[in-house]
């Protein structure tokens, strides 16, 4: 039997243990998922294994009937309300962190998780790890903050504090450096990395700011007030990944090749999608007209045709077609 498949089903009897008071063999079999072994015999030897990892679990005779439970108290931190598999996902989750590696963010996140681990049983984290070789986090592209980590200090302070900053901003469009004043609403991570959020008080509206594009930054003592009935979500919806723009609806054509993997995925949060009989993909999304949007649907190649709005299917085709010519 693969080391895999005990592991997993392991977890899975620590997750009904958690979630039970006292729960017979028979039921902890049945609750099993279907594609791993329930055999009783099996199921011992798992809560065995769990006991020598470190697990307290007890076994006491009710009415002539064997119930399994974990001793009252150890399904939660004796200072945080975190299950075992809670803090055991919280351990694991270290590798999200990476993108902050070296920021102040990410050293107090770090420090939490090692708090969280010192909460395990030794012989847990042994467990912890041979999970671990279950999952593995891929970030795909991303920006490293190493050296903008004082840059993102001084941005919370002026969240917490509700102070306006002052910032020399690199403008990738204009290709030049300007001075800005910011009210800062809230860091984002999205698709790899940093944003502020801010009312900029040069175009007298709210902006998206790269932080690793921020030169410098000045935290004033001029105090600032989030206006009443901003939606900070909602700033930000529209966008395909960040960037911001009118908002258009998209309906595109996917071939079958294509249609087989694009499904599959949630590219928006308003995206729909219907398959044909011919297994071609209609996929409508209402999203912000920008560059990325552009640039994502070039991604598919020949695989995705726009159907509309007209005005996005000529700049798709002039994009091509400038690509082409290079």
């Amino acid at each position: 039997m693969p080391r895999n498949d005990q592991i997993t089903r392991q977890w899975h009897l620590l997750r009904i243990l958690e979630s039970s008071h006292g729960t017979t063999l028979d039921e902890l079999q049945s609750r099993l998922p279907t594609d791993y072994s329930r055999h009783a015999r099996t199921v011992r030897r798992d809560l065995e294994a769990l006991e020598a990892a470190g697990f307290p679990l007890i076994n006491e005779r009710i009415e002539g009937t064997v119930r399994w439970r974990l001793l009252e108290g150890s399904r939660h931190a004796p200072t945080i309300a975190f299950s075992p598999t809670e803090l055991m996902a919280l351990v694991m989750s270290r590798a999200l962190l990476k993108p902050l590696e070296g920021t102040h963010i990410q050293i107090a996140l770090d420090s939490a998780m090692t708090k969280a681990s010192s909460l395990l049983p030794p012989a847990s984290l042994d467990y912890v790890r041979q999970v671990q070789n279950l999952f593995a986090v891929g970030l795909g592209p991303h920006k490293s903050y190493k050296q903008h980590r004082d840059t993102i200090d001084r941005l919370t302070q002026a969240i917490d504090k509700q102070r306006t900053i002052q910032v020399r901003y690199f403008s990738a469009s204009r290709t030049r450096t300007t001075r800005r004043e910011i009210d800062p609403y809230r860091l984002w991570y999205a698709s790899g990395g940093l944003y502020l959020i801010g009312f900029c008080h040069v175009r007298k509206e709210p902006r998206l700011f790269a932080v690793e594009r921020m030169k410098s930054v000045a935290v004033t003592d001029h105090p600032y007030q989030l206006p009443l009935g901003f939606d900070l979500e909602a700033f930000v919806q529209d966008a395909l990944t960040v960037m911001r723009g009118p908002r258009i609806e998209v309906e595109l054509l996917f071939d079958k090749a294509t249609a087989a993997w694009a499904k599959d995925r949630v590219w928006h949060p308003s995206q729909q999608s219907k398959r044909t009989t011919g297994g071609t993909l209609h996929m409508t999304l209402t999203v912000a007209d920008s560059r990325e949007l552009v640039g994502w649907i070039l991604s598919f190649g020949r695989g995705v045709q726009v159907i509309r709005p007209a005005d996005l299917r000529e700049a798709v085709v002039k994009e091509a077609q400038y690509i082409a010519a290079k």
